[in-house]
């Protein structure tokens, strides 16, 4: 099978090689035994692979590896008990290997792919929108009837939150960097959108009526403290990554003056662990799919032998939506 290799930690432009290698077997390190052996059609691209080129993510398989955490495609085959069964078309989460042209994932990461999407929107089914769910409502307690102000909203988690907090019952509030990341946005259902720029704190609390009751932000960096003074009275600023680059810091003090909240998102760390949970945020995440308002938005797409490309999307701050690779063009 084609397949991409990280074979060094030097960057996108020279630590990825376009290889042929065996098919895997259908087992997975995530869990024991035999998991579902999918015929890859579309693959997700996301930050952790751009970390990965440079040795800076926190899982560090030895060199050389196949990268990409989830994929969409058709399934060979499927362990008893499984969910989906051969010639099912499925979004699958993988954790390592989805970018290729077979890979095998626990049956507890796969779930059908409805007929509405095709594979690329599958490719940005789970890491997404299983992170919006897990940050919004487990970590988030959002509730029907509050406000959310998304942080990238442009991009792949941003737009999957926008549309995770709309299922619930929120109202929105997108903040973007472009006019572009605007327009994505509004197509992934914002409500409102507020353009970064030096008063858009003020913009927030005055859309929102005084401050928004959750924050949730994959960015992180100098934003981050008039993210806490967006926020209203018990408010909750939840922390999911930081693609912005730097890792801020808050000071305490802040927290007491609105008895506030910061709360992480470890979405990865969290569920690897826990088949069950996987299971009911995917039947609910199918549940806000088939009540229609989830449809991932798909960015620009790359061929295979453009992987670095597609990274560098990624790495530039251009990216809407989500990248995907296009591992068997239709």
């Amino acid at each position: 099978m084609r397949a991409i290799q990280i074979v060094e930690e030097s960057g996108p432009d020279t630590s990825l090689k376009l290889l042929e290698l065996p098919e895997p077997e259908a087992s997975h390190m995530l869990t024991p035994g035999e998991g579902v052996l999918v015929e890859v059609h579309a693959a997700g691209v996301s930050f952790p692979e751009l970390l990965q080129t440079r040795g800076m993510y926190q899982m560090k398989p030895p060199l050389p590896f196949v990268p990409g955490s989830e994929v969409a495609g058709v399934v060979i085959s499927a362990p008893p008990g499984a969910a989906v069964a051969a010639g099912e078309r499925v979004a699958a989460f993988c954790a390592l290997g989805g970018f290729a042209e077979t890979t095998v994932a626990p049956a507890f990461f796969t779930f059908a792919l409805p007929d509405s999407m095709d594979f690329a929107q599958g490719a940005g089914l789970i890491l997404n929108y299983h992170t919006a769910y897990f940050s919004l409502v487990l970590r988030g307690r959002l509730k029907e009837g509050e406000s959310v102000l998304v942080h990238g909203a442009g991009g792949g988690v941003g737009t999957a939150s926008l549309q995770v907090a709309k299922a619930l019952g929120a109202s929105t509030i997108a903040l973007v960097s472009s006019e572009e990341k605007q327009r994505v946005a509004l197509q992934a259902g914002a409500d409102q959108v507020v353009m970064l720029s030096e008063g858009w704190k003020d913009e927030v609390k005055e859309l929102s009526g005084g401050g928004v009751d959750v924050v949730l932000d994959p960015v992180g960096g100098d934003r981050f403290t008039d993210s806490l003074r967006s926020l209203r009275e018990n408010g909750r600023l939840i922390v999911v990554g930081f693609t912005g680059g730097s890792i801020p810091e808050v000071k305490v003090n802040r927290l007491l003056l609105k008895n506030t909240e910061v709360i992480g998102a470890g979405w990865g760390a969290y569920v690897m662990g826990k088949p069950q949970l996987n299971i009911e945020i995917g039947e609910a995440i199918a549940g806000m799919i088939e009540g229609g308002f989830i449809r991932p938005i798909v960015g620009e797409r790359f061929a295979m032998e453009h992987a670095a490309d597609a990274l560098h999307a990624l790495d530039e701050r251009r990216a809407t939506g989500k990248i995907v690779l296009d591992v068997r063009p239709a």
